[in-house]
C-alpha cells in the first residue's frame, strides 16, 4: 500500500528552519500499532494523519514515541497541505480530534491561524526537586505547571544557554518542560520545549506549549496580542493572542518534501 507523505516546516517562512512535520492523508485509519511505527520511521517530532469526514477532518498526531492530545506545529503543517495542495483555495479547516475537540485553522494570504484550547498554568509549591539542575541553567525567577513544567528565566540569554540533561529531564514528573524569558527585539516573549521522554529531546517549535505561554504572559505583560520566538537551533516566529478560554496561534508554513510511503 502507497500512502502519500508531505514534510512541511511550520512556523517559518523558510525551509530548514521552523519545525518539521510529516502529513500523511489517509482514506480510513490504519491500526494504531501502524500509525506508531510510521510515525517512528519518520523520525520528526511530529506526524499528523488527517482523515476527511463528513462535516470536518479527523486529525491525530503522533511523535516517534507515543501519541498525543495536541499538536500545533503538525496542524498548522495539515492546514497548509490541504489548503495548498489538496483543496486549494480554503480558507477555514475544521478538525475533530480525540482530546482537544475540534480545532479550527483559517488562512488568510500566508498566514494560518490555530484556534487552540488555553491551557494557564498554576505556580506549584514543590515542584520535583530535580528540575532546575536537570535544565542546567541559574536559579529561575518562577516555576509553574500544568501539562508541562512553566520555568520562568529573567532573561532570554538564560533561556538560550541552557544546556539540559536530557536523561534527567525524562524522568521528571511531568509531560515535558518549558522554558520562558522576556523577549527583546520586538519579541514579547521567548521559550524552548524539552520532551525527552515522549520522544522528542528539544522540539524546534511548539504550537501546543504557546497554549500555556499565551495565557501566562498575556497577564505578566498585560496585553492579549503578542508576538513569540522559539529560541531552539531552528527557530520559529508565532504571532500570538487571548481570546477569553482560547488561544490564536499564527504562523507561516513551506513544503519541504511530497512523495509517498510504502507500507
Amino acid at each position: 500500500m502507497r500512502l502519500p507523505i508531505y514534510q512541511v516546516d511550520a512556523f517559518t517562512d523558510r525551509v530548514f528552519a521552523g519545525n518539521p512535520a510529516a502529513v500523511v492523508p489517509l482514506e480510513s485509519w490504519l491500526p494504531d500499532a501502524q500509525l506508531q511505527a510510521i510515525a517512528a520511521e519518520n523520525n520528526l517530532a511530529e506526524t499528523a494523519y488527517v482523515l476527511r469526514g463528513e462535516d470536518a477532518f479527523e486529525l491525530r498526531w503522533f511523535t516517534p514515541a507515543v501519541e498525543v492530545d495536541l499538536c500545533g506545529h503538525a496542524t498548522l503543517a495539515t492546514a497548509f497541505v490541504l489548503s495548498t495542495l489538496l483543496e486549494p483555495g480554503r480558507d477555514r479547516l475544521d478538525f475533530v480530534t480525540r482530546q482537544a475537540g475540534t480545532l479550527t485553522v483559517t488562512r488568510e494570504g500566508d498566514l494560518f491561524t490555530l484556534d487552540f484550547p488555553s491551557r494557564p498554568a498554576e505556580p506549584v509549591a514543590s515542584p520535583d526537586p530535580r528540575l532546575v539542575t536537570a535544565l542546567g541553567g541559574p536559579a529561575p525567577s518562577a516555576i509553574l505547571a500544568g501539562r508541562d513544567y512553566l520555568v520562568v528565566y529573567d532573561n532570554e540569554e538564560q533561556v538560550r544557554a541552557l544546556s539540559p540533561d536530557m536523561g534527567a529531564l525524562a524522568k521528571l514528573d511531568r509531560f515535558a518542560v518549558c522554558a520562558t524569558a522576556p523577549g527583546k527585539g520586538g519579541v514579547d516573549f521567548v521559550s524552548r520545549f524539552f520532551a525527552p521522554a515522549q520522544g522528542i529531546p528539544e522540539d524546534p517549535v511548539t504550537g501546543s506549549a504557546h497554549c500555556t505561554l499565551i495565557p501566562y504572559w498575556a497577564e505578566r505583560l498585560g496585553k492579549t496580542t503578542l508576538t513569540a520566538r522559539q529560541v531552539s537551533a531552528r527557530g520559529g516566529d508565532l504571532a500570538c493572542a487571548l481570546a477569553g478560554d482560547r488561544v490564536k496561534i499564527g504562523g507561516k508554513a513551506v513544503l519541504y518534501l511530497e512523495g509517498s510511503i510504502v507500507v
